[in-house]
């Protein structure tokens, strides 16, 4: 089992604050993305593809205003539709909240998850998604489980397995880099096996309170983007 860093997951209030965020926090604007009806969201994208971490993105994400998820009982992914993390969002601005692992097989990598002696996580089912774009057709396989929790406040990432294109090959270079990512957690053991047996081998985990920590580097220096538990 592999898994890499697909892309980094930025919620905010509104897309339009997640700009801003983005443009005062790293110095860059984000470049257009899409909607989700899926899920009733939509993002912005921004490179940050590094030799550590290739074909790397981050997303700003926000609920869709007026839109609601197409699959009726159903939550929105990344906990969007969670009140707590709504509340922090609308006090203290967007954050780092969660992250995606790329994997050539997500069928076995949801089920490695399931069964792997110290994991038995029921990370969500598999489900199909897509949107057209200017590079061609984005398609992809996503877990997302119906109550739209993260687990391990968001450093066990979703899981997706993408089709022939991906969101990078039409994203130009931003001047922003990936350099380390890194989660704390009171269960960290716990963490640490999940990731294990995704494939995520190299992830440092430490214990204390949920953190997920990204550093990348950006034209004003080294930039830190943390979760601290929302």
């Amino acid at each position: 089992m592999h898994a890499q860093l697909d892309h980094l997951v930025i919620a905010a209030a509104s897309l339009d604050e997640g700009v801003a965020w983005c443009e005062a926090t790293l110095g860059v604007a984000p470049q257009p993305g899409g909607t989700h009806p899926l899920m009733g969201t939509h993002n912005r994208l921004l490179n940050i593809a590094s030799d550590a971490f290739p074909a790397a993105y981050l997303e700003i994400i926000a609920i869709e205003p007026g839109k609601r998820p197409a699959r009726p009982r159903t939550h929105r992914w990344f906990d969007l539709d969670d009140s707590a993390l709504q509340a922090g969002l609308a006090q203290r601005g967007p954050r780092l909240i969660h992250f995606v692992a790329r994997v050539p097989d997500a069928q076995a990598a949801t089920h490695a998850l399931a069964h792997e002696e110290h994991a038995h996580i029921d990370r969500g089912p598999l489900i199909q998604a897509s949107r057209d774009t200017p590079a061609g057709r984005l398609e992809w396989q996503i877990t997302v489980r119906d109550d739209g929790q993260r687990l391990f406040y968001g450093a066990l990432p979703t899981l997706i397995q993408w089709g022939p294109v991906h969101p990078t090959d039409a994203l130009p270079s931003s001047g922003l880099a990936m350099r380390t990512l890194r989660a704390v957690h009171p269960r960290a053991p716990a963490l640490a096996a999940a990731l294990q047996a995704v494939g995520m081998h190299t992830m440092p985990v430490d214990a204390g309170p949920p953190n997920l920590i990204a550093v990348l580097d950006t034209p004003r220096g080294p930039v830190t983007l943390e979760s601290k538990g929302l």
